[in-house]
């Protein structure tokens, strides 16, 4: 029974330190906003959000997505201290992830390094809070899908940080072209990948539709831990699939260079994010828009790219400029399977 007690015990006071760290980085913004004479709704319209996340945040009771702090240590002047404090803080401090994932975010809590190739969805490490749980919630409901979405994103902590692991992904350019939630929440979701990509231990590269590639059969994970020991990580319907046979992984692990090698650059992959974000702006204007969220003055004229390297529309034409293009055709409601989900962990 004491041992029950400790335990009770030692759980309470986690809950307790993880929500001061989270009370605690929402003091900071608003000491920081009051210092810098600015209301909520001031400081919202500069991000630009509404002001009731300003006013959940520091409250402590939301958790702020990566753009929503870099933007705010901008608007501030604070030399990046909270977008330095953000992974530090325990925002997630009681998930139950899937029991058939469990392993797999063992192994993400430990992982060196990690090598990804997704397709049709963003990949679970790089979502936004609302993509996460656009995508969840329909297909579980409101409780566990709430649940599955903060065990989703706990993971991503370790490696938004400057000194996190390794990560390296490369997006199929159907996971752009999908759209989650409606196109405001697409936008969003490019913004963070873009806000993201910013790290010096995170690569994005986009597989670009148009280009006839050797891509994996399906989305792909290859793992490294601190022993060296390598993984190769797939999924199924209903559970996932890990293999450590040495030559079994040489395989794919040659795949995922040649696909590297071979997709866009990651310059150019911020590009066609920024491209695609832009398409996603819902206003009839056509903005280029950083991955902070703000809009970039208009050039004269776009630099074009190599010409193997320009974009199309996904069939093997290529797009006019930008100034004769139109935006992307906003595409209608999906339905989705029960298991799709599953292939966005």
């Amino acid at each position: 029974m004491g041992r029950r007690n400790d335990i009770d015990h030692n759980h309470d006071d986690e809950q307790a330190s993880a929500a001061t760290s989270a009370t605690l980085f929402g003091m900071l913004l608003r000491d920081h906003r009051t210092k810098a004479g600015l209301s909520q709704e001031e400081l919202a319209g500069k991000i630009p959000c509404d002001r009731s996340l300003v006013a959940k945040v520091e409250a402590g009771v939301r958790v702020p997505q990566l753009p929503f702090v870099m933007r705010c240590d901008e608007v501030l002047g604070t030399g990046g201290l909270m977008t330095r404090l953000w992974p530090k803080v325990n925002w997630y401090q009681r998930v139950d992830h899937p029991d058939w994932f469990q392993r797999r975010a063992d192994m993400d809590a430990e992982a060196t390094a990690l090598r990804i190739y997704q397709s049709q969805f963003m990949p679970g490490l790089l979502q936004s809070d609302e993509y996460a749980h656009a995508l969840l919630t329909p297909n579980l409901g409101g409780d566990l899908g709430q649940g599955w979405a903060a065990a989703r994103l706990s993971r991503q902590q370790r490696f938004l940080d400057a000194d996190g692991p390794l990560l390296m992904v490369v997006l199929d350019e159907s996971a752009l072209r999908n759209v989650v939630g409606g196109p405001s929440i697409m936008r969003n979701q490019c913004a963070h990948l873009l806000a993201t990509a910013q790290y010096p231990n995170i690569r994005i590269q986009v597989a670009p539709a148009r280009l006839a590639l050797d891509l994996p059969a399906t989305s792909v994970s290859l793992i490294t831990l601190p022993d060296g020991h390598q993984w190769v990580y797939s999924e199924s319907l209903d559970r996932g699939h890990f293999c450590d046979d040495p030559i079994v992984y040489a395989r794919h692990a040659r795949t995922y260079d040649v696909l590297r090698a071979d997709a866009l650059s990651v310059s150019e992959s911020a590009s066609l994010i920024s491209d695609f974000m832009e398409g996603y702006s819902g206003d009839g204007t056509q903005r280029r828009i950083d991955g902070l969220g703000q809009e970039q003055p208009q050039r004269p004229q776009r630099r074009r790219l190599p010409r193997s390297r320009v974009p199309d529309d996904g069939l093997g034409q290529e797009q006019p400029q930008r100034s004769q293009r139109r935006r992307l055709p906003r595409s209608r409601p999906r339905i989705y399977m029960r298991h799709h989900y599953r292939r966005a962990r």
